[in-house]
């Protein structure tokens, strides 16, 4: 499969899908992982325990 291909199977929406939670792991759950700072770290852990906890609502399993 060549990413030709891929771009044509996901379509637009799907594109935008994959952006958007390519963004969310490189803005919250890389931090959480890399981050020097407890701050950082500990903010980037409270987002992503936030964002985890609506998914959870909308999608219980």
């Amino acid at each position: 499969m060549t990413l030709h291909d891929l771009l044509d199977t996901l379509g637009p929406v799907g594109l935008l899908a994959l952006f958007g939670i390519l963004m969310v792991f490189v803005g919250v759950v890389l931090p959480t992982i890399w981050s020097r700072h407890a701050y950082r770290r500990s903010a980037a852990r409270m987002t992503m325990n936030t964002l985890l906890k609506a998914l959870r609502r909308l999608y219980p399993f």
